[in-house]
């Protein structure tokens, strides 16, 4: 990835911002899921993903607070990066038993990660996160033509 200071060249293009954004959900072992209860509290926790090239599937006890509010809202946040290179994902997440799981997306999942969550805990279960809005900046130059997806559809 190249450095997202706004130096000589100034701030990466949008295309730039996609193709590395891309990258980063290839590349990136876990990722910061942000949930709420219906309640209103909020909760934050890093999970293990991996990207399928159109979803991100994350794995998570059903009894935990972040399996209960997808569950109930199906509504999450993914944040990849750190504040200065930032891949933030709001997206619709579906919920898998183990049973229901493509077998195809568990072993990618296990290998990708070096975790199996379909041989630990039975309480373990698959969300299947698909993006509809993606943004991708680095610096404050980048704000304005941060969101490179919108309602799914790719902007770049």
């Amino acid at each position: 990835m190249t450095t997202t200071d706004s130096g000589p060249t100034g701030p990466r293009s949008p295309e730039q911002r996609k193709r590395e954004a891309l990258e980063r959900l290839v590349r990136d072992n876990d990722v910061w899921v942000a949930t709420a209860a219906a309640s209103g509290e909020p909760c934050l926790v890093p999970l293990a993903f991996w990207w399928d090239g159109e979803a991100v599937w994350l794995a998570t006890r059903d009894t935990n607070p972040t399996g209960r509010n997808l569950i109930a809202s199906g509504r999450v946040r993914l944040s990849f990066g750190h504040t200065r290179d930032v891949v933030l994902v709001h997206g619709t997440a579906r919920m898998l038993t183990r049973e229901e799981l493509p077998v195809e997306v568990g072993d990618a999942f296990a290998a990708k990660d070096g975790w199996d969550p379909r041989k630990d805990h039975p309480s373990y279960v698959f969300f299947q996160v698909t993006p509809y809005l993606l943004q991708a900046w680095g610096t404050v130059a980048e704000m304005p033509t941060r969101t490179v997806m919108r309602e799914g559809e790719w902007l770049v």
